[in-house]
């Protein structure tokens, strides 16, 4: 059930009745939260409904023994096995297949049959899940003793796909708050998040997607290296408008439920360096990676600098790793962890300048998105034999644009300009939505109905980070 499909938009709608009418009671409503939850999952494959509630309970169980025991070696003991329980289940249901293709190329046997690959959500419920457990850890967050609130909290649906990666305690302290209520600006303000997040999925990312970018990066000797650059750099926009599209949606779905989930963008091409570019891009994954994954590698407290450096690259590789079981992923990641490496080595010598010139700060955000588009070839290609290809076609410098059509070349303009709105203008737009009359919001409501029949009609692509 795709979050941009009509049978998604009457699900959220139906679960919008079911659960207001009994949310001052705070088991019905956790009941009714669980159930959508599961619902939503096993619209994916009946087997979820067993793999998750399994998952969920070894680790409530876990963080119950957090809270009770505060020996260290006791507490370790705990949250290893909470960390082995999460990896374990994306290396058993998600990247055996990668691991067993490899394993047969090293040692020449022949491929096991692996049939148990269950990637939808995966990696998004492990990385939501750990926070719980990790945060107990840390004695950053208390356990709950609920365990109905649990289940729905690590499970919430608006996250499950393509996140935003949510601290399970902050959804547990919305979710058992005993007074729920959904302002008027509230749900004006979710309706506006859905909508401009269809908007960005169908009329951009999907026109995009079927009209260049896939055929660039399937076909790239059929086009010139100037066209397959274009593809690039369409790729890039499309991906942003995707992503951005889904994190709207996901968020204005949690908040017609009165949860309100954590941003996931920040004009990411507009960075002025990788760094800068992290804290934009997919902001719920790179603090995870941040406070999970960096701090805790071994060698941050040394005098020795090289660890800084070494344990970027190392957490930039697991990130790459995390979207796929493919080399493709290996090498994008690869690439992000020594630029990081580099651009935290340079303001470590030079300082970082407060106030540059206009015209260097227009020249490092250029740089920085050459840069991440270069490494958006890799992410996108299905091996890296095709993105060699496509680099090399790049580097033939051959020039048409015989393939690029206006309808396309206006999109491409409508999409970079779209991206570089001032955030203000975006506060106001929506301000201005949420504070219009009611018949105004129902006529956005009518073309918002108007845009699932267009999707019910012809099929939009999947999100595409629901395949991470």
């Amino acid at each position: 059930m795709l979050s941009s499909s009509s049978s998604y938009f009457v699900f959220l709608v139906a679960i919008f009745f079911l659960y207001w009418p009994v949310a001052r009671n705070r088991a019905l409503a956790l009941a009714a939260i669980l159930f959508a939850n599961y619902f939503f999952y096993a619209k994916w494959d009946l087997f979820y409904l067993y793999l998750i509630p399994v998952a969920s309970t070894v680790d409530f169980v876990i963080g119950l023994g957090l809270g009770k025991w505060q020996h260290k070696g006791v507490r370790r003991a705990l949250v290893t096995t909470s960390v082995l329980w999460n990896v374990g289940l994306l290396a058993a249901f998600k990247y055996m297949p990668f691991v067993l293709e490899n394993w047969s190329a090293v040692t020449g046997a022949a491929k096991p049959e692996w049939h148990w690959s269950f990637p939808i959500g995966l990696s998004f419920y492990c990385f939501q899940s750990l926070t719980y457990t990790l945060d107990l850890y840390r004695k950053d967050a208390k356990p709950t003793q609920s365990y109905l609130a649990y289940l729905s909290a690590v499970s919430f649906f608006p996250t499950t796909l393509a996140g935003p990666i949510t601290r399970v305690s902050s959804l547990l302290s919305q979710l058992e708050k005993k007074e729920k209520t959904l302002s008027m600006e509230d749900g004006g303000r979710a309706v506006f998040l859905i909508g401009l997040g269809l908007m960005k999925k169908l009329l951009i990312a999907d026109y995009l997607a079927g009209n260049l970018v896939n055929r660039v990066f399937d076909f790239p000797n059929l086009y010139t290296g100037f066209e397959v650059l274009i593809g690039v750099y369409a790729f890039a926009l499309q991906l942003y408008y995707d992503f951005s599209g889904y994190t709207d949606i996901a968020i204005g779905s949690a908040l017609m439920l009165g949860i309100k989930l954590p941003p996931n963008f920040k004009m990411p091409y507009a960075a002025e360096n990788i760094a800068d570019f992290w804290r934009r891009w997919h902001i719920t994954l790179s603090n995870w990676l941040r406070d999970y994954l960096y701090f805790s590698l071994p060698g941050l407290r040394s005098k020795w600098k090289i660890f800084t450096y070494t344990n970027l690259v190392i957490t930039m590789v697991i990130g790459g790793l995390w979207h796929g079981p493919s080399w493709t992923f290996v090498v994008w990641g690869l690439l992000h962890g020594v630029a990081l490496a580099v651009t935290r080595a340079w303001q470590t010598w030079r300082g970082t300048e407060t106030n540059p010139a206009w015209w260097a700060r227009g020249l490092r955000t250029f740089l920085t998105v050459q840069f991440v588009c270069f490494a958006w070839i890799f992410f996108r290609s299905a091996s890296l034999e095709s993105a060699w290809q496509v680099v090399n076609r790049i580097a033939s410098l051959s020039f048409s644009t015989a393939n690029i059509s206006m309808p396309v070349a206006i999109v491409l303009g409508i999409a970079a300009l779209g991206h570089y709105v001032p955030d203000d203008w975006y506060k106001a737009s929506d301000r201005m939505f949420v504070r219009s009359p009611f018949y105004v919001q129902a006529a956005v409501m009518a073309l918002l109905l108007m845009a699932i029949h267009y999707v019910n009609a012809t099929g939009a692509a999947p999100f595409i980070y629901t395949r991470f």
